[in-house]
């Protein structure tokens, strides 16, 4: 039983399930953000340089070979458009996440805690300071 326990007592810690949780929405962004690039972003960028999709663009290496209809051989490209648009992805995610972060900390940071005064001392002491004070006066 002192494996269950062990394991129950490491999967219901917090880091796990913040990981967990992290990772999830984490899926979910990417999801969001891909549809960004490829769908808002991308296309007026295709449009500015001429109307190139940008998953269009390849270098084939050899084309596909078809007999009676069916392909034979598939073709085989290097899908650089691809490419582009999932640096494009990983760069906006990376931003966002880097801005998620910045304000996470910004908003953690607290201001430094102002030096409080020195308590003041006790009585006999205080009273000995003015004794050893009246006595230098009289010197």
């Amino acid at each position: 039983m002192g494996l269950i326990k062990e394991f129950k007592e490491f999967a219901v810690k917090g880091n796990v399930v913040d990981m967990a949780v992290g990772i999830i929405i984490g899926g979910a962004f990417g999801k969001i953000v891909s549809s960004l690039v490829n769908d808002v972003i991308m296309p007026p960028i295709g449009k500015l340089i001429g109307g190139v999709n940008f998953t269009d663009l390849k270098i084939v290496l050899s084309d596909a070979v078809v007999a009676n209809g069916e392909v034979v051989t598939p073709e085989v490209a290097i899908l650089y458009g691809s490419f582009i648009q999932t640096v494009i992805d990983f760069l906006i995610i990376a931003f966002v996440i880097f801005m998620a972060i910045k304000a996470i900390n910004k908003l953690k940071r607290e201001k430094p805690a102002e030096p409080e005064a020195p308590a003041a001392p006790p009585a006999d002491v205080q009273l000995l300071t003015e004794i050893r004070d009246l006595l230098k006066k009289q010197q």
